[in-house]
């Protein structure tokens, strides 16, 4: 068992561990919940354990009893029931037949069971995770050792069921994905994998963020093993893994987590708190100390036993509010409509996490201004390493879907994120959610004809690089899909026949690798020292320049942004030192899909004051690009 070295018959019934999960301080209930293969007082078999606190009785029916009533016994007053069977191992298949209160019978799924059976099956099955042989412990020990806040992280968000399918529908498996998708990631220059829930959920439909097997790896896509090895290969790789997951909700099904012993159990019993009607979903109880052991211990089973290197954790609003939902809500102990119990959830998983591994990322998917997201939990935060700029995010595309005679007017939907964009440790995401739903493709929201569609959606990625704040990017968004993402077949590839998609494939893989290469893009995301605002109020031009900055004086780069479709001649820049400058970015250059034959080589400063700077830089702004500014030979930085 993970980071235990007793024996399992010692550790799986012990009243301490009973103790530990019904106080809500079991960090790694796992290892002692569900089912796990033993060797009991000489007999090998499975051992199986479960809560169900208000259940008459509970029973194991699988496939070796023919779905009976093997007997399970409880384990005093701690509401946790305990069986063992005799001359079964891995694959069994199994659930727990519960009585209720009022002797009705019905069948559950385990909650700890570490696989199930592929959907519309919804049984357990038994799997010991433990044997598998890690080879990256050189990635572990370097990421335990970096500053990742001081470090590039630019993430390729990854749903696997529809980043490729076969031609007959049938899904890649995770075997299948280390071929294909980790050696595409690294030619592409992408930090991280973010996976969609990879935990098992019923309906496709939901993407998997309505699980009902918190600690079951889908089946969709293969056994543990395989998803152990696909992380394990990514590591070799030095591509970190981010898995989306789920505690503030979960879905209804019947086999699943709803009223598990026939009464509230994992979730609250106020139907108010309980129900979620917008998702059709059920919240977890917050504050129940059973469930604070069941959550907690989750995430870091996920780093425990599958190396994952953070969980970006879904829907934190709904955990924040009372009132997130449509329809009725129940006010907290003051009146409020802070969920208190979800406050301190959150806390107290992040400080967790933070203490067994201390470089691991918690990126928060939260959508409000709820402050102090990413601030520690001595100064009144919730502890979250990183936030999503939802903000930045609705702005942008809102600006850029516009059509550019117009933009003059919105000229503050660019701007407005300085005011704001250092309160927390950002992440700047094009997720799922804005290319999904009818909201179009990424390249389909640019305005303009296909040729000024490229030219808006380059300029859309290349100032979201140059912003401050580190990077997702939703898969599809690289090769420019014409359709919006379509979860229930593959990416277009096929796009990348014509020469557009793939000049803008090969843009977007010299655009990571500039982010990778330059820290003025990445070393300093999360203070006004990272940036220097050159001029923020041009809007009858629609133009916007800034510099980036590392934490030393040489690395800086300066950007032009013309959110136009007209070519700004004469446009000077204020540059800190005096020198020459060369060109590092046009997006603009026909090799991108532009319509630019050359670069501008290089630029020579002179002695005017611009934008408060004493010497300054006079260019030319193409139409709709951005363009990026280094020193080349410059006076007066070391």
């Amino acid at each position: 068992m993970a980071k235990t070295k007793e024996d399992p018959k010692k550790v799986l019934n012990t009243e301490f561990n009973h103790y530990l999960f019904n106080t809500g301080e079991h960090i790694r209930s796992y290892e002692f919940m569900g089912a796990h293969v033993i060797e009991f007082e000489g007999r090998k078999g499975v051992q199986f354990t479960v809560w169900a606190p208000n259940a008459q009785s509970v029973f194991i029916a699988g496939d070796f009893n023919d779905w009976g009533y093997g007997e399970m016994f409880p384990q005093g007053t701690t509401g946790i029931w305990t069986g063992f069977v005799e001359g079964i191992g891995e694959d069994a298949i199994y659930k727990y037949r519960i009585r209720r209160h009022d002797g009705f019978e019905f069948l559950k799924a385990d909650p700890y069971a570490f696989y199930s059976e592929l959907r519309p099956k919804t049984a357990s099955v038994v799997k010991d995770l433990n044997g598998f042989k890690w080879e990256d412990a050189t990635w572990r020990a370097k990421n335990k050792r970096k500053n990742l806040d001081a470090n590039p992280m630019n993430i390729y968000e990854v749903h696997l069921g529809s980043w490729k399918r076969h031609w007959d529908g049938r899904f890649f498996t995770f075997s299948q994905y280390i071929d294909e998708l980790i050696p595409y990631v690294k030619e592409m220059g992408y930090t991280h994998i973010e996976l969609l829930p990879v935990m098992e959920h019923p309906l496709d439909d939901s993407w998997g963020y309505q699980i009902t097997g918190y600690y079951s790896v889908t089946s969709r896509y293969g056994e543990p093993k395989e998803l152990m090895q696909f992380i394990n290969e990514c590591h070799k790789q030095d591509i970190g893994v981010i898995l989306d997951w789920v505690p503030a909700h979960f879905c209804r099904d019947s086999h699943g987590l709803y009223l598990f012993d026939g009464t509230p159990t994992y979730e609250y019993q106020d139907p108010n708190k309980a129900s979620n009607n917008r998702w059709g979903t059920t919240h977890f109880d917050y504050g129940k100390p059973q469930v604070h052991s069941f959550i907690i211990s989750n995430a870091l089973f996920w780093m425990d036993m599958f190396h994952a290197d953070g969980l970006r954790v879904d829907a934190v609003s709904a955990m924040l509010y009372l009132d997130y939902d449509d329809g009725p809500w129940t006010p907290n102990i003051y009146g409020g409509n802070t969920n208190l119990e979800g406050v301190a959830l959150l806390k107290k998983l992040n400080t967790t996490v933070k203490k067994e591994y201390p470089a691991a990322l918690m990126i928060a998917e939260e959508s409000t201004a709820f402050p102090l997201i990413t601030h520690d939990v001595e100064s009144g935060g919730l502890a979250f390493t990183h936030k999503w700029n939802m903000g930045w995010m609705n702005d942008i595309l809102r600006y850029f879907e516009l059509d550019p005679i117009y933009r003059k007017n919105h000229h503050n939907l660019i701007t407005f994120s300085f005011m704001y964009v250092f309160n927390e440790n950002f992440i700047l995401p094009m997720s799922h959610d804005e290319v999904v739903h009818g909201k179009k493709s990424l390249l389909n929201k640019m305005p303009g004809d296909e040729q000024m569609k490229f030219q808006g959606l380059r300029t859309l990625m290349t100032y979201m690089m140059c912003h401050p704040g580190k990077k997702v990017n939703f898969m599809g968004n690289e090769i420019a899909q014409w359709m919006e993402w379509r979860f229930r077949e593959g990416l277009e590839w096929i796009g990348l026949k014509y020469e557009m998609h793939q000049k803008h494939q090969y843009f977007m893989k010299e655009l990571n690798s500039l982010y990778r290469n330059h820290k003025a893009l990445y070393e300093i995301d999360d203070s006004y020292d990272g940036i220097d605002i050159l001029d923020a109020d041009n809007k009858n031009e629609s133009l916007f320049t800034f510099i980036r900055k590392g934490k030393q004086p040489r690395d800086f780069l300066v950007v032009i942004c013309n959110f136009t479709p007209v070519q700004r001649d004469h446009v000077k820049v204020g540059v800190p030192f005096e020198g020459q400058y060369e060109e590092l970015l046009n997006t603009e250059l026909k090799e991108f899909g532009g319509a630019w034959e050359y670069s501008e080589k290089t630029f020579n400063t002179t002695e005017e004051q611009v934008n408060g700077k004493d010497f300054s830089l006079e260019v030319i702004a193409p139409p709709l690009s951005v363009l990026i500014i280094k020193p080349k030979r410059i006076k007066g930085a070391k």
